[in-house]
């Protein structure tokens, strides 16, 4: 059906859009806001270390002499060190590029890439470096603050003083601030579910408008027009609607008025025919027994019985349309009766005389209610075809098959078959068994109207060609009936 999949399609589509989008657009902000406030908690860190390390070194730089010794630079080192607080660095020395001189035996943590590139910049610029690197499973902060000398201003730094701050406490508040984005994340990706259900109620509303008319189409509805407000593509989809349906609608009207003309045509042509042609019937009817008494001359007679045998069939297409006529103008209508099924079919073999050339199996007492008359036409009809068309030693059987609510008659003979590319049209209007041959006794509608004898019973007709040749014809019809009240009534079994 086409509501469950337009329910579990195009709105679950966009919905999970939506959350895709919002998810996404969440994802990306909180990342965005990971980086800047892990960068500035960074940069606020360094910059403040790198500010009150040159206020402790402003101080205390002055006190030392001109050419400090290692001991005068272990001093300055230990009151640095002291001087942190709680921000907790450690410091190193390095006069003049020499080795570093620190508080304790050990030197603090410090980077490589950052002691060269201070070692390369200390002869041609007084600019602080700074470095984050990770000691251990710590994240650290390491700077080089190059101190100038008092009484040479310009020249270079002979002194550099490095130090390294860790910054634990600094990736305490980047793992706040990330859990805090992370779970500002969750409620906007589920809070667009609310306008994701607001997009597609609105996005689906005209096409639910579509798959409704389309419906109503489908149903016979071809008057059906969908309301179009907008100028979007879904307007242009309901306006590109609007047209099909009133071009199919005019050519549905173009084409029943056009099939009604023909079918009256028929029809009165049909009813026209049949008064001269009973007088016809007649007359010739007369003029075979004169031929048959031997008082008419051989070629006259033969002459005769041209007339006649063309007269005959004239009359039986011109009786095949009439009834064709009916079916197709809604006017056939059963006369149901409750028979015996085997019976009838033994009167319908009788009556033409095939009673000794078919062959039988008929259950007794088998009763069903039908139209005995429209029955007749379909059994005559199916087993004429078997024994014109199956050759001179064709054999034929008809048999019945009963089920609880159906019941089959079966026509087999083992004739030469219908061949394949004619099987799925043996029932189709004016066709005929072999197209070789221009005239033959059948009026190529005794198929087509036994057909429609079996679908105004309920049933059916079909017609197979076995693997080992003949061919099967199968009439299935109900063993219940429309009953004057509406209701099914079942017929005894």
């Amino acid at each position: 059906m086409i509501r469950p999949r337009l329910a579990r399609g195009l709105r679950a589509q966009l919905m999970l859009a939506f959350l895709l989008v919002s998810a996404l657009s969440a994802v990306t902000a909180a990342a965005v806001t990971y980086r800047q406030g892990r960068d500035a908690i960074a940069e606020r860190a360094q910059a403040d270390l790198v500010q009150e390390l040159r206020a402790h070194l402003a101080s205390r730089v002055p006190d030392l002499p001109a050419d400090p010794k290692a001991a005068d630079l272990r001093t300055l080192a230990v009151q640095l060190d002291r001087a942190a607080g709680a921000r907790g660095w450690r410091t190193a020395l390095s006069y003049r590029g020499g080795a570093l001189v620190a508080a304790g035996r050990e030197a603090p943590p410090l980077p490589a890439p950052l002691r060269a590139e201070a070692a390369a910049t200390a002869a041609t610029a007084a600019t602080v470096l700074a470095q984050r690197f990770h000691h251990g499973e710590t994240p650290w902060l390491a700077v080089a603050v190059p101190v100038t000398a008092a009484d040479r201003p310009q020249g270079p730094p002979p002194l550099t003083v490095y130090a390294s701050m860790s910054l634990a406490s600094q990736q305490q508040d980047v793992e706040g601030l990330a859990a805090a984005a992370r779970a500002a994340a969750v409620p906007v990706a589920l809070a667009s579910i609310i306008p994701a259900l607001l997009a597609a109620r609105r996005l689906l509303r005209p096409v639910r408008r579509l798959r409704t008319a389309t419906e109503r189409m489908a149903a016979g509805g071809l008057d059906t027009r969908v309301t179009v407000s907008g100028d979007d593509e879904l307007a242009d989809l309901g306006r590109a609607f609007n047209g099909m349906a009133a071009t199919l609608q005019a050519d549905a009207a173009t084409l029943r008025a056009m099939e009604e003309r023909a079918r009256r045509f028929a029809a009165d042509v049909s009813h026209e025919l049949r008064t001269p042609l009973a007088a016809m019937s007649a007359v010739t009817g007369v003029l075979d027994a004169d031929a048959a008494s031997g008082r008419l001359p051989p070629v006259t007679a033969e002459a005769l019985h041209l007339v006649s045998d063309e007269t005959r069939k004239l009359t039986r297409l011109i009786e095949d349309l009439i009834e064709v006529s009916r079916f197709d103008a809604g006017a056939a209508v059963l006369h149901l009766d409750e028979v015996d099924l085997g019976e009838l079919i033994g009167k319908t073999l009788a009556l033409r005389h095939w009673d000794g050339r078919v062959r039988t199996d008929l259950p007794a007492g088998l009763r069903v209610r039908l139209d005995p008359r429209r029955v007749d036409v379909v059994l005559a009809n199916l087993v004429g075809n078997a024994l014109r068309h199956g050759g001179p030693d064709v054999s034929v059987t008809v048999r019945v098959e009963p089920a609880p609510d159906r019941v089959a008659v079966i026509v087999t003979d083992d004739g030469p078959g219908i061949p394949a590319d004619l099987l799925p049209h043996v029932f189709d209007r004016f066709t005929k068994g072999d197209s070789a041959r221009s005239r033959s006794e059948g009026s190529g509608l005794g198929l087509a109207i036994a057909a429609e004898n079996a679908r105004l019973h309920g049933g059916a007709l079909t017609a197979t060609t076995p693997p080992g040749g003949g061919t099967t014809m199968t009439l299935t019809l109900p063993r219940y009936s429309q009953g004057p009240d509406g209701g099914h009534r079942p017929g005894p079994g």
